[in-house]
């Protein structure tokens, strides 16, 4: 695409990801703009740095599409704002009654323990986190008093963005491949993009444990049997927050898209909404 509308915060982030050349158009949050007849805002999501709802409006029709969201706050991003409308267009990724997220600082707290325990066995920690969004919401979580922390080239490139919309993290350095067996020796905490684990062949089993931070790690998720440990750690709302999230809208109608869609339509249809699956 050659032209973007992004949120002011994520403006930086979507510059990261598509270049230069892009039209990049800056929109701070609830500014309302037209776009032919149509009324255009953008509201937080709080997925991650600068996500937005996009709420349009034509001839006093409200639609809100809500991209990818979650409702527990995140000192790494904008909290979640729920925008009044008719139709609600929601994603779906977690929705089955089954995902029932933790307190983030229960999930921090196990972080930061299984960490400090490897570095007293003389081991490194390996976290797999994805390099926009995850990863800063790990680093904002981690307790520098244990030990050195390491970030992926990767995860650099977005940490300008937020250290400027006031995200404050832990001193870092930068992970460098060269230095690898001092790293581990170090009993150091290692943040890095998923399935990375090439990055410390040659090192012994024994000097290296990994995790992996996502929330398909709570119910014995596709990655449960590559890393170590899990930590069901999400950016997108649990079944109880599709739910809340949906019922603030105080929309009639609802669109899922993009998970388990029937899942949540049909129990929607039960709480008296118009319910569809979006395909």
């Amino acid at each position: 695409m050659k032209s973007y509308l992004t949120s002011v915060s994520g403006e930086p982030l979507v510059r990261a990801r598509v270049g230069m050349r892009a039209s990049i158009e800056p929109l701070s949050f609830g500014t309302q703009i037209m776009i032919g007849d149509v009324k255009v805002s953008l509201h937080p999501a709080g997925h991650i740095l600068g996500s937005a709802q996009v709420r349009v409006e034509h001839n006093g029709e409200v639609w809100v599409v809500s991209g990818d969201y979650k409702l527990e706050p995140d000192p790494t991003c904008e909290p979640f704002e729920p925008v009044p409308c008719h139709t609600f267009i929601t994603e779906s990724t977690f929705g089955r009654p089954n995902y029932k997220w933790k307190p983030q600082r229960e999930i921090f707290n196990r972080m930061n323990d299984w960490w400090s325990m490897n570095k007293t066995w003389g081991m490194a920690s390996l976290v797999g986190a994805y390099s926009l969004g995850k990863a800063q919401r790990v680093l904002a979580g981690l307790d520098p008093e244990i030990g050195p922390i390491y970030i992926y080239p990767t995860i650099e490139t977005y940490l300008p963005a937020y250290r400027r919309a006031g995200v404050t993290f832990p001193q870092l350095q930068l992970f460098e491949p060269e230095r690898v067996h001092e790293i581990v020796n170090e009993g150091a905490l290692i943040v890095a993009p998923p399935n990375i684990r090439t990055l410390f062949t040659g090192i012994e089993a024994s000097k290296i444990s990994t995790g992996f931070a996502s929330g398909w790690m709570s119910r014995g998720g596709k990655h449960s049997t590559v890393y170590d440990i899990g930590f069901p750690l999400s950016d997108h709302a649990d079944w109880n927050g599709l739910l809340h999230a949906i019922e603030a809208t105080g929309a009639a109608r609802v669109f899922a898209m993009h998970g388990f869609t029937k899942t949540l339509t049909e129990h929607l249809r039960t709480l008296g909404y118009e319910a569809h699956e979006w395909h």
